[in-house]
């Protein structure tokens, strides 16, 4: 039996209450899934400095969750905000739901797109997808809803990630979908029936990732990048 918890970096419990859903939703039966957000700033992540803060929230909530015996981690934010320092500091394994989302994707069709929001945030989906290499397979469109928006659900914003995604399959040749914002587990099945292609749920993918890693007795490597960073003393 494992434990692995949800890190979302922002403050909303609403969007925990989203992730932990979507995740419990994919997990093993004798998985234990759990889910925290930050406790200070960012109410959402939509910005550069956006980042930075929920990042320092991801950190914070590794910390917490190594005090309670996790075993390992999803970052719930896409972009995979603070993913590396979660990785340098977590004992188990880090998975984001962008780089879980994305390689599923990869496995699912030869060309994707992913459709992200609001469009400021391409630059954050375009930087995953170009360090995985990435960037030969998969477009990065945006819809103009905010992350705000989605908080109390999905459903308002189907109509635009559905206009988006059949622009994307008509011109860019994509042939599966990535849904670019944690908390849309809701639309997943009716974008399926409206599109005929299969479409990623960043959080279920990088869920059963760190199963799969933990259920291999996998964890990050040490050998340099992600060596365990020294304690910082106050």
């Amino acid at each position: 039996m494992s434990h692995v918890r949800v890190l979302n970096p922002n403050t909303s419990a609403l969007m925990t209450d989203a992730v932990l859903a979507a995740a419990r939703a994919v997990a093993r039966p004798d998985t234990t899934v759990s889910a925290t957000h930050s406790d200070g700033a960012p109410a959402t992540v939509e910005t550069n400095a956006d980042e930075v803060l929920g990042a320092a929230g991801v950190l914070a909530q590794v910390e917490r969750g190594e005090r309670d015996g996790v075993d390992g981690y999803v970052v719930a934010c896409f972009g995979d905000t603070g993913l590396a320092a979660a990785r340098e500091r977590a004992a188990g394994p880090v998975v984001g739901m962008t780089e879980a989302a994305l390689q599923t994707a990869a496995l699912l069709a030869h060309r994707f797109t992913v459709v992200t929001m609001p469009p400021r945030t391409r630059a954050m989906t375009d930087r995953v997808v170009a360090s995985l290499g990435l960037a030969h397979r998969c477009t990065v469109r945006a819809v103009d809803v905010s992350v705000a928006e989605i908080e109390a659900g999905a459903g308002p914003a189907f109509d635009a990630f559905v206009l988006e995604a059949r622009a994307a399959l008509a011109a860019d040749a994509a042939e599966a979908v990535v849904l670019g914002c944690a908390g849309l587990t809701e639309l997943v099945d009716a974008l399926t029936d409206a599109l005929g292609v299969p479409v990623v749920d960043g959080v279920a993918a990088a869920t059963t990732a760190v199963e799969g890693l933990l259920a291999q007795g996998l964890s990050t490597s040490r050998a340099s990048t992600w060596a365990h960073a020294p304690e910082v003393s106050s």
